[in-house]
Formats: structure tokens, sequence, C-alpha cells
């Protein structure tokens, strides 16, 4: 719930969420619990494997763990409210936590798509180029841009005046859906939007294009098979996470803002926010032998231990 300091009686904010479908709130509940707890789980686990296997901490690996704990984080912001709002009558959910963990994610994956660049490009300096204190000066930059960028947002909502009693119809505080509802002049908080969005869109996919652009150029100049094969394989996870989570933002602001449209975007929205921190553990761990030996050696440990 967000308070007007300009509304002397408080403005209360309430998602519709699925609301609309009366009949499937409990399937709905059942399906996206289990959607969250494969992402504890898988989020969790990784982050614990990489932290136990020490062939594990390189800077790859310390950017995974990240990516990791953020997914975590920003999933258990939206899943488990939404839980509680397809159940219960309270349905208000904070915005600035969400807004944090999408932007950091947003630059993680562009700081791992220059970590592949130098890992592929110059290979004989990846350990002195990618260096911990550039590792943990790129993470804690990612985590400092997500919170500046809500933190305005968020600051500059709270200024705004609203009306008594406010219906939004989504299943999370979405910004642009709260600055529809207010009776004050938006126009500032719009460009301010438009800016955050513009600057982080460009500057980490310019990242992201420009360092496969270099991968791309330096495999194809690789005369063995086996290993374009190899350099092309240790990029394919990367990719998939970057093609899911960049995919299903782009069509979002590309479906038509009409009435017919909300439901897409409740669908599309889901995916993003509850999916894909459930894919990117899968992903990553599914093509990974270091990951899945790490894992057996872990559950072997366990099972002999009882």
């Amino acid at each position: 719930m967000l308070v007007s300091e300009t509304n002397q009686s408080g403005a209360m904010f309430t998602l519709l969420g699925f609301s609309d479908y009366p009949k499937q709130q409990i399937p709905l509940f059942l399906t996206f619990l289990a959607i969250y707890s494969v992402t504890v789980v898988g989020n969790i686990g990784m982050v614990v494997i990489i932290k136990i296997n020490p062939k594990l901490h390189t800077p790859m690996y310390f950017f995974l763990s990240h990516l990791s704990f953020v997914d975590f984080c920003y999933s258990s912001v939206i899943a488990p409210k939404m839980l509680v709002n397809l159940i219960a009558r309270d349905r208000s959910i904070s915005f600035f936590f969400f807004c944090t963990f999408v932007v950091t994610e947003a630059f993680l994956l562009a700081a791992m798509a220059y970590d592949r660049f130098v890992a592929i490009c110059n290979p004989l300096l990846y350990s002195v180029a990618m260096s911990q204190k550039l590792c943990a000066m790129l993470v804690a930059g990612s985590y400092s841009w997500g919170v500046a960028c809500s933190l305005t947002l968020t600051c500059s909502a709270l200024q705004l005046s609203f009306h008594d009693f406010n219906i939004i119809d989504h299943f999370f505080c979405e910004f642009s859906a709260l600055l529809s509802l207010s009776c004050s002049d938006t126009y500032m908080n719009q460009l301010l939007l438009f800016i955050f969005a513009i600057f982080i869109a460009t500057v980490t996919l310019l990242i992201i294009l420009l360092s496969y652009l270099f991968i791309v150029v330096t495999v194809l100049k690789m005369r063995s098979a086996i290993g374009r094969l190899k350099a092309f394989s240790t990029c394919a996870s990367h990719l998939t996470a970057i093609a899911i989570f960049y995919g299903t933002i782009l069509f979002l602001y590309c479906v038509p803002n009409s009435k017919n449209s909300r439901h897409t975007v409740k669908v599309a929205s889901v995916f993003y926010t509850v999916v894909i921190p459930m894919l990117n553990p899968l992903i990553y761990s599914l093509r990974n032998k270091d990951v899945k030996d790490t894992v057996r050696m872990f559950l072997n440990t366990k099972l002999f231990s009882y």
C-alpha cells in the first residue's frame, strides 16, 4: 500500500489480481505455489552449490550466484503476496522491492555478458581482467542502480494525489498503472519512468550485444570445430536467459494499450515475474557439468551420512 502525502485521508490501493476467474482461484493458487516452491529450491540451491564447491569460485559463477539470489528475491516480492491475494481480501503490495530486483537483474545479465566476452576473446588475461575487485564492483553497481531507480520512482509517486480508494487491474503494483489512477499531473513521473527505462534498456542491451558481437567474430576465427562448439556452449545458457527475460519485457511493451489486452499483459507479467525466476536455475544447471557433479556429490554425501 502506498499513502499519498498530499491526501489527508490516505489513498488505498487494491489489486484485482485474478479475481476475474473466481472458479479458478484454487487451481491458480496450487499452480503458483508449485512454481514458487521450485523457484525457491532452485535458486537457493544454486547459491549453496556455488558456495560449497571451490571449482565454482570463478567470476562466471559469482555472477550466477547473485543472479539466483536476485531471482529468489524479486519472485519472493511477488509470488507469496499473489498467493495470499488469491484467497484473501487484502490485495495491497509493495512496488519498491520488485523494481529494485528487476533493474538489478538487467545489469547482472549485462555483467555476465561482459564476463563471457573476456573469457572467450581474451582467455589468457581472463584472471587478471576479471579480478575479484572488478566482479564485486559490477555486482555492487547492479544493486546500487536497482535501489536508486526504485527509490527515485517510489519517492516521485509519493508526491502524487490519489482518490481515497483505487483499484489496480493487475496482480502487482505496476508503476504505469499506478500513475494512471492519480488525479495529479503525472507528466514528470512518466518522463522519469521513460528516461530510466530507456537508459537501462540501452546500456544493458548495448553491453550484451557488443559483447556477443565480439564473441561471434572471435569464435568464427577459430580453426577448430570443437573449439567453436565449446565456446558457443559456454554462452548458450546465458543467451537463453537473456532471450527469455528481454523477449518477455519487449513483448509487454508491444502489446497495445486496450481493455482486450489486459489479460495478455497479466499472463506475460506472470511469466517474467514468477516463471523466469524458476527457469533460470534450471537453464544454468541442466547444461552445466560442474553444477550437476556438485549436486551428485552433495546428494551422495547426504545419503551416506544417514
